[in-house]
């Protein structure tokens, strides 16, 4: 007897942490896009960025900018700065950099980071 009530128990759990999950995901969808704050990104040295060996690109769209691919760098280090800006989502649109950083950087594809030269505040004269 004790079983089955435990069992009982154990399956409202389950369904009402998941109807919980469910309903804070719906809130969360209808919030407003400013109601929603990131937590802030707090950014390592660019040390541990300029080590990596990059090479000069140039696009149409983007300008002038610079990729750092895996098999041209130490693997420890490009596999540290890798899971940096993948744990921050650095993206295009989204880059990642600190206060006093020269570069912003971000990933896009396998094997590959890039990064482009600061224009503005953050730029030195």
């Amino acid at each position: 007897m004790i079983s089955k009530q435990v069992e009982f128990l154990v399956k409202l759990r389950d369904s009402l942490a998941m109807a919980a999950e469910a309903t804070n995901e719906y809130i969360d969808s209808l919030a407003p896009a400013g109601m929603k704050e990131k937590p802030p990104v707090i950014a390592v040295t660019e040390t541990t960025f300029s080590i990596l060996k990059f090479e000069a690109q140039e696009g149409t769209k983007l300008g002038s900018f610079e990729v750092a691919y895996k098999a041209n760098n130490v693997e420890e280090k490009w596999t540290q700065s890798f899971k940096i800006l993948k744990d921050a989502n650095a993206t295009i649109q989204e880059r990642y950099h600190g206060k006093d950083y020269q570069f912003n950087y971000w990933l896009y594809g396998e094997g590959k980071i890039y990064r482009q030269k600061l224009k503005g505040a953050n730029a030195t004269q």
